[in-house]
């Protein structure tokens, strides 16, 4: 009877695990590489993965209101930062990636030119991520005013919420060119979409992508996203990073 009654509780046991969900808040560009990492984890250690995404600001403004959510993939240091001195943190933040900026067009605009087409009085629209809450739309206005550009598109600009958002103006035409991330570029869905260039990285500052932990959710959940988080630097991840654009951390 005691024997049935321990194999009734493991039993129950691994099917509480098995059953068991994280939330993880991603910047929107993370979209398709954090898709792919959570079902790696969740093949791994049998935890599942539910995926929110959107502009690391507006991430971070929810987590601070209370949002559910158990680990935070940020598209900079900075807003990571903000919720450990807030005390919102299980972690200390942690960079997992380097982002690299892209310019993108679905219209044929000219991209030989670089940053400069900007300026080509065929691009009407230009879209960029809020720079607000969006580190990439940050550096998008710092690698306009690196090229001094900046002044002369400024009329031109159309401020999306999110990388995601920048991602639909540029598909369905609705600008001539967009500030991109490359690990959207070169996601199935999107890398037979238009003509992208590298921005070139000296006219803009490093893209750090940090991660921390989460008190928001329950104690079991706060232990599972620290075992995501590790999962972060493990091989395979590192690999699914790898081809998606991002520049990996040296291994400490």
């Amino acid at each position: 009877m005691k024997l049935l009654k321990l194999v009734l509780t493991s039993l129950a046991f691994a099917s509480a695990l098995a059953a068991q969900t994280i939330t993880v808040a991603a910047a929107a560009n993370m979209k398709y590489a954090v898709a792919d990492i959570a079902k790696a984890f969740t093949q791994e250690s049998g935890i599942e993965v539910k995926v929110i995404t959107g502009a690391s600001g507006k991430l971070t403004q929810q987590i601070m209101s209370g949002a559910p959510y158990d680990a935070f993939l940020s598209a900079d240091v900075e807003f990571p930062g903000k919720l450990v001195q807030g005390g919102f943190t299980t972690t200390p933040a942690q960079v997992y990636a380097y982002g690299t900026l892209v310019l993108w067009t679905n219209t044929g605009a000219d991209l030989s030119k670089g940053v400069a087409v900007v300026t080509d009085p065929a691009v009407k629209k230009i879209a960029v991520a809020n720079p607000r809450t969006a580190p990439y739309g940050t550096e998008a206005m710092n690698t306009m005013k690196f090229y001094k550009v900046a002044d002369a598109a400024s009329s031109k600009i159309v401020t999306a919420e999110s990388i995601s958002q920048v991602g639909s103006y540029v598909t369905t035409k609705a600008v001539d060119v967009g500030f991109m991330a490359k690990s959207i570029v070169l996601s199935p869905e999107m890398k037979n979409v238009g003509q992208w260039v590298e921005v070139d990285p000296k006219s803009y500052n490093t893209i750090d992508q940090a991660m921390v932990g989460l008190k928001n959710g329950s104690p079991a959940n706060q232990i599972a996203a620290k075992k995501f988080l590790r999962f972060m630097s493990s091989p395979k991840v590192l690999e699914i990073l790898k081809a998606s654009g991002y520049g990996i951390p040296a291994a400490k």
